[in-house]
């Protein structure tokens, strides 16, 4: 049947009306035959040559008038035939009206914190879309007074401006003005021009007129004035008024006052040539030329445009990069994963998300008032450090003579390996390194201009400690504070998520785990050394190098006795204590060895706060958050967080209560003890320190019955750092930043209650399990009856222990048992 049809369509309809057309065309070609030979047109010639021009008469002149008519209707046929090329997109691509009607600009996606302040914005083009209604008056009439004053009146073309232009342009060769309408404008503004050649020009105009004809009849004149506006080229990666209000005015675009629209509409003629920032003299003349055309067409009265000439040119400009504003670690860490989540979601036409271009709205858990007070408190104390840090060192390089830390540098660095990409030899690119150029450098004083070799900035820049600070709410996981670095347009490496050795912050892990296990908190350990011949004769010593005495596990945990902390991983288990770890949310590989127990491990700072997090949610997991919702341009949610569906218990609650008291004894008569008489904090605070070996990183992180906050301090190279402990510590680098962020915190009004918050109170039968001295220089003597009946609670203990893990065996295999069934 199909087969039939197909031959009925071209034997019954193709075949005859292309026969037909063939002889039609083959007729004219032989009428037209003589006219395309040598000897017609030299009689033509002849003809033309020998005619008396002097002595005819008007019907002598026929020829030419038959001749101008041919001419004229090949014209119109030429016209006709390139308006159809054009329309059908022959010379470049058309678009219909079902194409213009859902055409949207590439509009930049925002990042909001929780209290609604604009963080941050991700795009390719810099543009906000605003309504008609929220863009200021003045800034519509200037549009109209200056650039289409009849765009009420036209449909899409303005023949009065069109002849204008031919004839003053093209004609007399005179200065004209735009022909262009708005219409046409928006038109180029969407389809930016392509080059033709010679037909530059007049198929780029006429593509522009058929564009603007079809926005004409697709939107309301309101509608293409908002569209206009929104897709204007303000300069360089700049567009639209709102955007452009926000960058040399500071405001809105519906803020925007008569002569900050007349500069911004005087712009329109040539961005750069009337840039307020670089050009102010030739920016003032050209707005007052906008004034004068509100005045022209009854905008303004004479009066108003006489005064407003007169006011100087004020600007406040603020251009921000991807560098500027609050939490730009935070915004990079968020754009990478929103890049690779927008890429897996699908728009209604099948397309994925572009989160440069789709104008996504993200919000964020990020407390603005919370990241300034982190960003100030880190560049306060991080500046006195490095001033420390360049005394201590005077004269001399932090790594001595050990030339791998700045090689290692030169061998990560960017300039390295674009050299290499080149095909340059490592000697040469050594060479070029050597080199002194003009570079601006980064210090704590402000950035300045100086001549220095490639080679000598990575040593200089290896000099720099750097620092990171991370604080969420311990219930819901929000994540309120993120500061992964001192300056990122310099040090781009965010130190939230890098890993450094954790020293004694592991250790509150570890009597976790003991305290799991089911060793009592009170339960005094000797501070002594041992040496472990299991484990390749381990033998962990204190850092200040005392022992003596015996401790319950609240003062070991408040004075870091290594000594104790390896008793306790050694009765625990490695085993236990790892996996405990990884129950509390570190994903880090952990080595499967005792000295785990005095922070060797390499671990982030937002694992390590995310497992304290347990100590102060009664015992519960809570995965760290820091995306609510998202929607694109037009609102839809296309992702919302709906609670932390993987909460679950990874510490019994008495346990977790346990660990607060144990590490409250840090600040109280620990190595934190600063917190309370130097920065005044009253509210319940518990807390770890941490130095890693050779004191290359120092650590605190700190529990509010609000807030868990960890800080990370060290160089770039574990082989920078401070030669003594006193100073390369964790209560001496890291602690002074927490303490100074949480004060501001405590005395900020927007924050109320901070200041003397507490945790629960412990139930009583916990406060007499815990109600026993920190530490005794000595044990108390013992009698015959006391030594045999510890001797038999301990073999009941380990009686008991031995129990449950065969229990748990026995369970086990039968579980294999029946699956095996």
């Amino acid at each position: 049947m199909l087969k039939k049809l197909i031959k009925l369509i071209v034997y019954g309809l193709i075949l005859p009306v292309t026969l037909f057309l063939k002889g039609q065309l083959h007729q004219f070609y032989l009428s037209q035959k003589p006219k395309f030979t040598r000897t017609y047109w030299s009689r033509k010639w002849t003809r033309a040559r020998e005619f008396d021009w002097k002595g005819a008469r008007f019907s002598d002149f026929g020829f030419v008038f038959r001749a101008a008519y041919k001419a004229g209707l090949f014209l119109l046929l030429f016209a006709c035939i390139f308006y159809l090329t054009v329309f059908v997109g022959a010379y470049g691509h058309v678009p219909s009206k079902r194409e213009l009607r859902s055409k949207q600009n590439n509009t930049a996606s925002e990042v909001y914190s929780a209290d609604s302040v604009l963080l941050g914005r991700y795009y390719i083009q810099d543009r906000t879309n605003v309504e008609f209604e929220d863009i200021s008056p003045a800034a519509i009439d200037a549009l109209i007074a200056t650039e289409d004053v009849r765009f009420y009146e036209h449909s899409g073309v303005d023949i009065r401006s069109s002849f204008r232009v031919l004839i003053k342009s093209l004609l007399l060769q005179g200065e004209s003005g735009g022909g262009s309408t708005l219409s046409q404008q928006l038109a180029k503004n969407m389809y930016p021009r392509k080059d033709y050649l010679l037909w530059d020009m007049p198929v780029n105009k006429l593509r522009e007129i058929i564009i603007a004809r079809k926005l004409e009849g697709i939107y309301t004149k309101q509608e293409l004035l908002e569209l206009y506006l929104n897709t204007v080229p303000m300069g360089g990666n700049l567009f639209g008024i709102e955007r452009a209000a926000r960058r040399f005015f500071n405001t809105s675009a519906d803020s925007l006052k008569t002569e900050e629209a007349a500069v911004l509409i005087g712009m329109l003629k040539a961005n750069t040539t009337y840039s307020p920032r670089l050009y102010p003299e030739r920016s003032k003349q050209r707005r007052n030329v906008v004034l004068n055309q509100m005045a022209k067409y009854n905008y303004l009265t004479p009066a108003q445009a006489d005064s407003l000439k007169q006011l100087p040119l004020k600007l406040n400009y603020r251009y921000t990069t991807h560098n500027d504003g609050l939490a730009p670690y935070f915004r990079e860490q968020l754009r990478q994963e929103l890049d690779k989540w927008a890429s897996s979601q699908r728009k209604r036409n099948g397309d994925p998300y572009n989160l440069y271009t789709d104008g996504l709205k993200i919000y964020t858990t990020i407390d603005a008032g919370m990241q300034k007070h982190a960003e100030r408190a880190v560049a306060r104390r991080m500046a006195r450090l490095q001033k420390q840090f360049d005394a201590h060192w005077k004269g001399r390089a932090p790594w001595g003579k050990d030339a791998t830390v700045v090689q290692n540098a030169m061998l990560r660095s960017d300039r390295f390996k674009k050299l290499k990409s080149a095909g340059l030899s490592e000697e040469e690119i050594k060479e070029r390194f050597r080199q002194p150029v003009s570079m601006t450098v980064y210090s704590w004083n402000g950035s300045k201009k100086q001549e220095m070799s490639p080679m000598d900035s990575l040593a200089y820049y290896e000099r720099f400690l750097n620092t990171g600070l991370f604080s969420m709410e311990p219930r819901t996981g929000f994540v309120r504070a993120w500061v992964g670095g001192i300056n990122h347009e310099v040090f781009k490496y965010d130190h939230v998520r890098a890993h450094r050795q954790v020293g004694s912050t592991f250790k509150p892990i570890v009597y976790a785990a003991a305290l799991e296990k089911g060793i009592a908190p009170c339960t005094y350990f000797p501070n002594e050394r041992q040496t472990y011949t299991e484990y390749d004769d381990w033998s962990p010593q204190n850092a200040t190098g005392q022992y003596g005495g015996e401790y319950t596990m609240r003062g070991a945990l408040a004075h870091s006795v290594n000594t104790i902390s390896a008793q306790l991983i050694m009765q625990t288990g490695v085993d236990r204590t790892v996996a405990l770890a990884h129950r509390l949310g570190i994903q880090s590989d952990l080595p499967q060895v005792p000295s785990i127990a005095l922070g060797t491990a390499d671990i982030s700072l937002f694992e390590m706060v995310s497992a304290y997090a347990s100590f102060a949610n009664n015992g519960y997991k809570v995965n760290p958050v820091y995306i609510t919702k998202i929607t694109d341009r037009n609102g839809k949610v296309l992702r919302e967080h709906r609670g932390n569906e993987d909460t679950r218990r990874v510490l019994s609650e008495n346990n977790a209560a346990t660990m607060l008291h144990l590490m409250q004894g840090v600040v109280e008569e620990g190595s934190a003890r600063r917190l309370r008489s130097e920065f005044g904090l009253k509210m319940d605070i518990a807390g770890k320190t941490g130095t890693s070996q050779k004191h290359a990183d120092g650590w605190f992180i700190g529990i509010t019955p609000k807030l868990v906050t960890g800080v990370w301090v060290g160089a770039e190279s574990p082989k920078v750092r401070f030669r003594t402990l006193a100073l390369g510590q964790g209560s001496s680098t890291a602690l002074p930043i927490w303490g100074d962020f949480m004060k501001q915190i405590a005395l900020d009004p927007a924050y109320p209650g901070y200041m003397k918050s507490q945790f629960d109170p412990l139930p009583e039968r916990l406060q007499k399990r815990l109600s026993c001295e920190s530490f005794r220089a000595e044990p108390p003597p013992q009698n015959f009856f006391d030594r045999v009946l510890d001797n038999v609670a301990d073999k009941a203990v380990k009686t008991y222990e031995e129990w449950k893990e065969q229990l748990k065996k026995r369970r086990e295999d039968r579980r294999g048992r029946r699956r095996n069934n």
